[in-house]
């Protein structure tokens, strides 16, 4: 039986993504300046100081958001040039708009907005959200959703961080629970409103291939490199971030070594590339909330053995077992790397204040807030305050309104991208370049006369 062909993308897409251009322009112009430049000698010592060593790790996040995550998303076999460049339109329509949404909350002065560099990394800590909840729905969505969603889920992330963070005075320095644990249910919650409503079967071209994991392997690498910047960037220079950083490459390395272990255990002697490509990397999900803690280094070994095989484990049994219960459809495994090892972190971060002694020097809060050092500062004196008990509690409400507040939001956002202008792909023309760019040898796969089964036989053939 003959298929129709898909809906091309709409006008809608270049029109809306010029007026938000248009009108970013027009904003900075009238409210957005730099900040002061430093009268005194040692003061302008102390900023070049200050950008010297925070802008090597702002580099290194840029690395591993433009290159390692990309090439992460790589495995779909037909859809790697999709996937690196709505990654890459992604960073930068979020990294903007979320300029815009945290300078109004919090660094309006006078009626203008005072950039730097700081606020710049803030802003990239909004875009990860919408990068790691795309990867729920990754494949099966148009760059119009996508845009919807992220312009969504910026000024609601800004919202929950500041609830976690500033009201509620949780220690979350390398974002485990504001990040990961948010974004991933986000994401989660966006599939089930947009695909829950029926069972989808595998489709043909979602199978990787192994040129694909191999690219998606590489970009593993490149995050595995790169994280310690991006746990360590909020920490206070000196101690607590060279703690972090400690503390983060123990755990990811622990937990490569046993994502190939219990890989091997479930797949009876062989590596799955899956397994190995996100089990070696939650580690740095779930490490984040306690990397600047006094914590021995057998802890972050121990943290990290937990995650990835929470992570394996999820990819083997809790995926499937949510696919058929609840119908919900996760292409890129979110769950099993950010929210499951977040979830862990969280945990991990509530019993590390239980036996952490009150102790400034070596306090959890050293991270600087985006709502800058004072909110830092004045969780420093909560914690001294409300006692290890009391904290321990706060860690457990910032985990339940991460995860509420990102499902209920992800649910009203999957519902609102159903609009029929919005051009979701039909199922049969999912996961396809050819959707979105004019390429030679995929242009047949999206005549009309071509079926699924053509669709299926056509990509065995080539692979």
């Amino acid at each position: 039986m003959a298929t129709h062909p898909p809906a091309r993308p709409c006008r809608l897409l270049p029109l809306c993504l010029g007026l938000f251009q248009g009108a970013l322009l027009l904003f900075f112009a009238l409210f957005v300046t730099y900040e002061e430049p430093s009268a005194r000698v040692e003061d302008a010592s102390l900023v070049a100081n200050q950008l010297y060593g925070t802008y090597p790790l702002f580099q290194d996040i840029q690395v591993m958001l433009v290159v390692g995550l990309g090439l992460l998303l790589t495995f779909l076999p037909r859809y790697g040039l999709s996937v690196l460049t709505h990654n890459f339109l992604l960073l930068n329509f979020c990294m903007q708009w979320a300029l815009v949404v945290q300078g109004l909350l919090h660094h309006l002065h006078h009626g203008q907005i005072h950039l730097d560099l700081h606020s710049l990394l803030l802003a990239e800590f909004a875009a990860v959200t919408v990068l790691i909840s795309a990867g729920a729905v990754l494949g099966r969505t148009s760059l119009c959703q996508l845009l919807l969603v992220a312009a969504w889920e910026v000024p609601i992330y800004v919202a929950s961080e500041w609830l976690v963070v500033t009201h509620l005075g949780v220690l979350d320095v390398g974002g485990t629970i504001t990040i990961h644990v948010f974004s991933c249910y986000f994401g989660l919650g966006v599939s089930k409103a947009l695909f829950g409503a029926g069972r989808r079967p595998l489709h043909p071209k979602e199978t990787p291939t192994p040129r694909s994991e191999l690219s998606s392997l590489l970009g593993t690498l490149i995050l595995w490199v790169f994280w310690p910047s991006f746990v360590a960037v909020l920490c206070r220079p000196g101690d607590a971030q060279h703690r972090a950083i400690l503390n983060t490459i123990l755990a990811m390395s622990a937990s490569t070594v046993t994502a190939v272990v219990a890989s091997s255990l479930l797949e009876e002697g062989r590596l799955r590339p899956g397994h190995l490509q996100n089990g070696s990397l939650a580690a740095g999900v779930a490490i984040g909330a306690v990397a600047d803690m006094a914590v021995p280094p057998v802890a972050a070994l121990a943290l990290g053995i937990l995650s990835a095989a929470v992570c394996v484990l999820g990819f083997k049994f809790l995926s499937p077992l949510l696919t058929r219960k609840l119908i919900l459809q996760d292409h890129c495994g979110i769950h099993n790397l950010h929210g499951l090892p977040g979830i862990l972190g969280a945990v991990a971060s509530a019993v590390v204040v239980l036996v952490t002694p009150k102790d400034t020097s070596s306090s959890p809060f050293s991270q600087v807030s985006p709502a800058g050092v004072n909110a830092s500062e004045r969780a420093v004196g909560q914690w001294g305050e409300r006692g290890a008990g009391r904290q321990a509690l706060c860690q457990a409400a910032g985990l339940a309104v991460a995860v509420g507040g990102s499902l209920l939001a992800g649910l009203l956002t999957g519902a609102m991208l159903r609009l029929p202008c919005l051009a979701q792909p039909p199922e049969q023309h999912c996961f396809e370049d050819s959707l979105n760019f004019s390429i030679q040898g995929q242009a047949e796969s999206l005549e009309p006369s071509g079926t699924m089964e053509e669709g299926a036989l056509a990509l065995k053939e080539r692979t």
